[in-house]
């Protein structure tokens, strides 16, 4: 068998496996958080995200938006040293640094429960 036809064999099987790969994955909502910083801040992000009076005040400074909560949760990194995340607790309570549209460098504490995610506090940096 020449080169040429192994080539062509290869393409068509290339092309005919991009098509199956394609088509099995096109209509999923697939997602690869393989870290724990990631698995984290999707966690936080899929569940019912509420806002404690503590961090409604800070709201209303204006230096922080909740855009800017949103990016951080998004963007941020989870420091899991001062994180409250001890095995076989129902709530967990992360701290979460991130930056708001101005650069200002904010941290987030954010308690984890089972059904929902509660923002508790909002510090600048």
């Amino acid at each position: 068998m020449k080169f040429v036809q192994r080539f062509s064999y290869y393409l068509i099987g290339l092309v005919l496996g991009c098509f199956v790969v394609a088509l099995v994955f096109s209509g999923k909502d697939t997602r690869c958080n393989y870290f724990p910083n990631a698995r984290v801040l999707n966690d936080l992000r899929n569940k019912p995200f509420e806002y404690s009076a503590k961090a409604t005040q800070v709201l209303n400074e204006k230096w922080v938006t909740i855009a800017d909560v949103k990016n951080t949760l998004e963007f941020g990194d989870v420091d899991f040293d001062k994180s409250d995340t001890e095995f076989g607790k129902k709530t967990k309570l992360y701290v979460i640094e991130g930056k708001t549209a101005q650069n200002v460098a904010i941290i987030l504490t954010v308690k984890n429960e089972e059904g929902k995610a509660t923002l508790e506090n909002i510090i600048k940096k």
